[in-house]
């Protein structure tokens, strides 16, 4: 056997060397804290969900109060601003919300997963706007540092965690935008956000 022939037998496929990379920079150890720092507070807010149902007013009659004295547009108005601020309040609310429209909840669901994705490319574009503004960069470069570092490493991998898992999806957008991450890839990396209200939507339209 040649030399080249047996570089070519002992060269890792390309899965294992990213598999390797990841394992070395800590991915799979930062996906595992950041699970667990987003099971507190999302352990917390089932809690007060619950405390909420059994003991002050049920659940389903809150939702069903919203969705006859509030309009949909300033709903959805509220869920576009918290997707592209830093993703403040849990999107589960408004999924949970779309479920009370049962003869619209999946079209509502759906253009909840359109403004969530455009919420993120919002927030793609302030950190490229930041970016372009020295002293805001040489900030957000302090306050985002971890965020930042970690987009660096692991680039589209980051975007697609934060798209599917509870993580935060603007703050990864954000990161990505900073460091002008390709706009392409960016999109198409996070489509898989779609998936994640899917899921939910089954979850959740199934338990009410």
């Amino acid at each position: 056997m040649s030399k080249s022939q047996s570089n070519k037998s002992n060269k890792k496929p390309r899965w294992k060397l990213l598999h390797q990379y990841y394992t070395y920079t800590g991915f799979y150890s930062f996906i595992g804290r950041s699970m667990m720092k987003a099971a507190i507070p999302i352990a917390a807010f089932v809690a007060v969900v619950l405390g909420i149902h059994f003991f002050v007013m049920d659940i389903n009659d809150i939702l069903v109060y919203v969705t006859e004295n509030f309009h949909p547009l300033g709903v959805l108005a509220v869920f576009f601003a918290s997707e592209s601020i830093l993703g403040l309040i849990p999107p589960e609310i408004f999924i949970a919300w779309a479920g009370k429209f049962e003869e619209y909840q999946w079209y509502l669901l759906s253009f909840l997963g359109v403004l969530s994705y455009l919420g993120g490319i919002i927030s793609y574009f302030v950190g490229r706007g930041f970016a372009s503004i020295p002293s805001v960069f040489v900030y957000l470069e302090v306050k985002m540092a971890k965020h930042i570092k970690n987009m660096r490493k692991w680039g589209g991998l980051l975007i697609i965690a934060g798209a599917v898992l509870p993580l935060p999806f603007a703050i990864s957008s954000m990161a990505a935008g900073i460091i002008k991450f390709p706009f392409g890839s960016f999109l198409l990396f996070g489509l898989l956000r779609f998936l994640r209200f899917a899921i939910y939507g089954v979850a959740i339209f199934g338990a009410l």
